[in-house]
């Protein structure tokens, strides 16, 4: 039999059931939001108006201005933490950079490179350079750390005095004898040639072929180098095959003066340089620089053919010595062999008290020491 189409709703159900049902729908919708009431929404903007925003909605639940907030705070956290790690990991890899500002370092090289060069030296110094804040050289920079960086490059180092007539020899005599003597040191110690081994020629043929002893001893130094005998005597020289010049510039320092020759008809040019020469290794990439100081003296004597059997404007090597810092005072074999930190120990242990290198205050017999010394600063 077919229902009360009002009943359609309730079809198998009780009346109790249904009534249950309600209850309990009704009790549930008092959880739900309700709408504001007109009052409230009239308070809600009044409030907007007066506070230039919108307070918080009835149904909005968290600000999403204060949500957008803290998404921003989160990535400038994680952005300051990247660059946190950034700075971390290139201090470990070069620590100098932070130490160098902290030690005052930093500063003092800057203003090492910032430094006008020496003027030429014309009387023997009193005192050696002032000491600054050690530095290791670079690729880039080889003579950073060094007094050296203030020392003319290559031949603009070796300035001649004026020339005036000296021990019977005249002022053009003399001119021509100050220049011959330049040409040999820059032919001995700074001519690329001479530096890698080869024999310097344009050096030897400036010396006077009637001298019977000399040219001899140069000769045998070359073909069976000895303690005795030894080519950087008078020229500097490296092995091509172990190491190489750092950059186009050798560093040079010193003075040339003449004096009255022992006999009338002779004079003669004095010189006292030094020789700052940057190598690294040829061989395993090294990024390492290692200097070596070269100083020289020497006495160059010219002579009136009228007098003395001499061959007109040759030179004579009366007397020389030098003295080589940072290099194996062991070998001879005619090569400059400066120490690098990744060398292993070998040849005598060097002992002394250290000299600096650069100390040209001194002559070479007052500075130098006996042996296998030490130095100071490279």
């Amino acid at each position: 039999m077919a229902g009360n189409s009002g009943d359609s709703g309730r079809a198998g159900h009780s009346d109790e059931e249904w009534a249950r049902f309600m209850e309990q729908a009704a009790a549930e919708a008092g959880d739900a939001p309700k709408e504001p009431s007109a009052r409230a929404r009239m308070v809600a903007e009044r409030l907007r108006r007066e506070q230039g925003q919108e307070p918080p909605g009835w149904r909005t639940g968290p600000a999403w201005q204060e949500m957008r907030g803290r998404g921003r705070n989160r990535r400038l956290k994680a952005a300051l933490a990247v660059l946190l790690v950034a700075g971390l990991a290139l201090v470990a890899v070069r620590p100098e950079l932070v130490i160098d500002r902290i030690t005052g370092k930093a500063e003092a090289r800057q203003d090492a490179k910032n430094a006008a060069p020496l003027p030429a030296e014309s009387i023997r110094p009193t005192a050696p350079p002032s000491a600054a804040h050690p530095d290791q050289p670079t690729l880039a920079e080889p003579f950073r750390g060094s007094p050296a960086l203030q020392w003319a490059d290559g031949a603009a180092g070796i300035e001649l005095p004026e020339a005036t007539a000296v021990g019977g020899m005249t002022k053009a005599q003399v001119a021509d004898a100050l220049e011959k003597t330049k040409q040999f040191l820059i032919a001995a110690n700074l001519d690329p040639a001479t530096l890698r081994g080869e024999r310097p020629a344009a050096a030897l043929a400036l010396l006077d072929p009637k001298d019977d002893k000399t040219p001899k001893d140069i000769a045998t130094s070359f073909e069976r180098p000895t303690f005795e005998l030894d080519p950087l005597s008078l020229f500097t020289r490296y092995d091509p095959a172990d190491l190489k010049l750092v950059g186009d510039a050798v560093k040079v320092r010193g003075r040339m003066w003449v004096e009255p020759g022992e006999s009338a008809g002779r004079a003669n040019v004095k010189v006292d340089y030094s020789f700052v020469y940057p190598f690294t290794k040829v061989k395993g990439g090294s990024q390492e620089v290692s200097r070596t100081i070269v100083r020289r003296e020497a006495t160059f004597s010219v002579a009136d053919p009228r007098k003395w059997d001499s061959t007109p404007g040759a030179l004579w090597l009366v007397t020389y010595q030098r003295d080589i810092a940072n290099s194996a005072c062991d070998r001879y074999d005619g090569y400059v062999h400066p120490s690098f930190r990744d060398d292993a120990p070998s040849g005598p242990t060097p002992s002394g008290t250290p000299v600096d290198p650069y100390d040209r205050s001194k002559t070479i017999d007052q500075a130098g020491q006996d042996g296998c010394g030490v130095v100071s600063r490279t």
